[in-house]
């Protein structure tokens, strides 16, 4: 009995250890019409559940900077493991790595996968911008601007 209890332990473990993935991807991101080529865009990576938003960029994975060339940015974060994954950019114009805001909402560009707009009714959270990255990407990223 004690021996059966082993190989089945021993054949549990080893299924799940060659099951997962140690496959490696590079994510490119980039980013189009841009409102001006002033300041950098911050790409911030996120891969939990629940850290978006993250208006302080307290919760994410990787962060990035990219300059600004013809309205346009990009950057790649190479080498991920393949997993779920969502991304938050932002048009940082005056390079302070923080959403500046007017009254309420930001004055300056942000954006985050899967998301063409945001609103009250469409808010971002990880769930609606994950993405599942399972080979080398490349990702356009719309900039809203409110």
């Amino acid at each position: 009995m004690k021996n059966g209890l082993i190989i089945i332990l021993f054949t549990v473990f080893s299924f799940s250890t060659f099951s997962q993935s140690n496959e490696y991807y590079d994510l490119k991101m980039e980013v189009k019409d841009l409102r001006n080529n002033t300041g950098v865009v911050q790409f911030a990576l996120y891969n939990k559940n629940g850290s978006i938003p993250d208006e302080d960029y307290e919760k994410y994975f990787k962060i990035g900077k990219a300059n600004i060339h013809s309205n346009s940015a990009e950057f790649t974060f190479k080498a991920l493991k393949g997993g779920t994954y969502a991304i938050n950019i932002l048009h940082d114009e005056n390079k302070n790595g923080e959403i500046d805001k007017g009254w309420i909402l930001p004055i300056e560009g942000i954006g985050f996968s899967n998301f063409k707009s945001i609103g009250f009714s469409n808010r971002p959270n990880f769930e609606k911008a994950s993405f599942l990255l399972n080979r080398n990407e490349v990702i356009s990223i719309t900039v809203i601007y409110m």
